[in-house]
């Protein structure tokens, strides 16, 4: 659970803007949130409050609760130097003859961030490298994952088509894998970067839990297509994708070496071969790394970072 990882509740911040005064709560918890919205001097229906994309847990009267996990309601995360941070909206949807106007609200959850977890600093490459008999790619592709991308402009909400590759030439088959990605608004990291985690703990798309971001289906075995739904980070700012990729074995697969999607009301998916999705179950807590074997003693994949962008997530119209 998120409450081993993310311990120490640093801010719980609600701040009132809105044209109706109210006794409002926010209590943030390791792993959930709730929030009490009580009668004001102009009280609202509490059934048309709206915390993200959920409805209130429970009505009382002019009183609305809600008690959600942090993966729910659309909430947002973003890593800003020390702190972990969650945040949503807690929005008003008034009827068309109310007096009372549709509102917005920020609500903020904020963390310390793990004493043993700094972004590391990766190296300012882009698009293609190489190691030996191995040359690696990254790119942003159209739609149909047929060719480059005609832009690097997306619609907040719309998808981001990403494909990375590797050629191996005479090597022998290695599987594709995408093991850590941040997005970031600079070229290079640094222990106080602001970050948007998209993929953690060995291959787990932790953005799939919150949006529509999904691993695609595997094509080849050498690469593997990702469809990251645009986020709210860095609106209008030029965006970079920190990612670290493997190539590995596709026989030695374990809680370290995988990709997996969350599928809503199911749980952990394992990509390439969903029986085996209890290799996924670590997500939830922490895939432990393994040492890897040096090239001399015949080791079973190579890792590589590299950094995608720049590319800007726009307001929609």
């Amino acid at each position: 659970m998120m409450a081993s990882f993310w311990q120490g509740v640093l801010l719980a911040v609600l701040v009132a803007a809105m044209p109706v005064t109210a006794d409002m709560k926010l209590d943030c918890r390791p792993d959930y949130v709730t929030l009490v919205w009580g009668e004001g001097r102009n009280p609202v229906d509490p059934s048309l409050l709206r915390l993200g994309n959920c409805i209130p847990t429970s009505l009382s009267g002019w009183e609305a609760v809600f008690n959600v996990g942090f993966n729910d309601c659309n909430f947002r995360r973003l890593v800003s130097g020390d702190h972990l941070i969650y945040s949503n909206d807690l929005m008003y949807i008034s009827s068309p003859d109310s007096h009372i106007l549709p509102f917005t609200h920020p609500v903020v959850c904020s963390y310390e961030r793990p004493q043993d977890w700094y972004p590391p600093i990766y190296e300012p490459v882009f698009n293609t490298y190489g190691e030996g008999e191995m040359v690696f790619h990254i790119g942003l592709m159209n739609d149909d994952f047929s060719g480059p991308a005609e832009s690097t402009s997306f619609p907040l909400g719309s998808f981001i088509p990403i494909m990375a590759s590797v050629e191996l030439h005479s090597h022998q088959p290695l599987l594709l894998l995408l093991d850590e990605c941040v997005a970031a608004a600079t070229p290079e990291l640094n222990p106080g970067s602001d970050l948007y985690p998209i993929i953690t703990n060995k291959g787990c798309l932790v953005d799939s839990k919150t949006s529509r971001s999904k691993f695609e289906p595997r094509q080849r075995s050498s690469e593997i297509h990702l469809s990251l739904q645009a986020f709210r980070f860095a609106i209008g700012k030029e965006v970079y994708l920190h990612c670290q990729l493997v190539a590995w074995d596709p026989v030695g697969l374990d809680n370290t070496k995988k990709a997996c999607n969350y599928i809503k009301n199911h749980g952990w998916e394992l990509v390439d071969d969903p029986a085996y999705s209890n290799l996924c179950d670590c997500c939830d807590s922490t895939c432990k790394s393994r040492r890897m074997r040096s090239t001399a003693s015949g080791k079973r994949g190579l890792v590589k970072k590299a950094v995608l962008g720049p590319f800007t997530i726009t307001e929609n119209p």
